[in-house]
């Protein structure tokens, strides 16, 4: 049995591949998105094995939400699209696989075989996007994305993932290792990154560790292993 996850803003466009999936007894559906965001949640709820991704959406295209998600735990993915010209660049830069809309029943049947004989990890590198400009985060029902310019620090504790701007606090399906490889905030402690540029001053204390002064006035832990090349990046030797 294939899990997997159809995620597209056009509801016509999931339902009619839904229903083109029925016809495999192999491949179960087990949830549908409308947006990257609740794509990523999905992702970490049900581990799919294969994920149907629109690469054209609002906010938060395929692309960027492939790079919100850690390399080490991506389902394979078919790319689905409504524009030639971006289904080629996928395809040419290691997609798996890809489908046009509308989907053709032997195109479907096709990129199905191929997920089926599909052996190791899908390297889809080459084509996510190094740096990541948007956070995607919720607060309830509410769906947020913050500019990664106007976040100060992210922490992890219990309740998950959390990355705080000079506003708010707020929650992210990210994890720490994805924000700490895809944007400029940077590690100071095993639960906290920090922004550079929200930096107001590092207090030093002994034994090596330390106490950071937000701009907007929040302090965050220091811990040895990290205070010499925090320090260094800031340019103090």
């Amino acid at each position: 049995m294939i899990t997997t996850l159809l995620i597209d803003d056009e509801p016509l466009a999931r339902q009619e591949l839904a229903s083109l999936l029925t016809h495999y007894p192999d491949i179960r559906v087990l949830a549908q998105c409308a947006n990257a965001v609740e794509g990523i949640a999905a992702i970490h709820q049900h581990k799919p094995d294969l994920v149907f991704l629109d690469i054209s959406m609002p906010k938060i295209s395929g692309m960027e939400m492939l790079a919100m998600l850690d390399p080490d735990n991506l389902p394979k993915v078919v790319f689905v699209t409504a524009y030639d010209e971006y289904a080629v660049k996928a395809f040419e830069n290691n997609a798996f696989d890809y489908l046009l809309k509308p989907i053709e029943t032997e195109r479907l049947e096709k990129c199905l075989e191929r997920v089926r004989r599909a052996q190791g990890p899908q390297d889809l590198s080459p084509m996510v996007p190094e740096q990541l400009s948007l956070i995607p985060c919720y607060s309830g029902t509410l769906l947020k994305v913050l500019k990664v310019e106007n976040v100060e620090y992210a922490y992890s504790d219990l309740g998950g993932v959390h990355v705080a701007s000079a506003d708010e606090v707020i929650h992210t399906q990210l994890t720490l290792k994805v924000l700490e490889s895809r944007t400029p905030l940077l590690r100071c402690h095993r639960q906290y990154l920090i922004h550079p540029a929200a930096i107001a001053e590092i207090e030093l204390q002994e034994g090596g560790n330390g106490e950071i002064h937000t701009q907007g006035g929040a302090t965050l832990p220091v811990s040895r292993r990290y205070l010499k090349a925090l320090k260094q990046t800031l340019g103090f030797q």
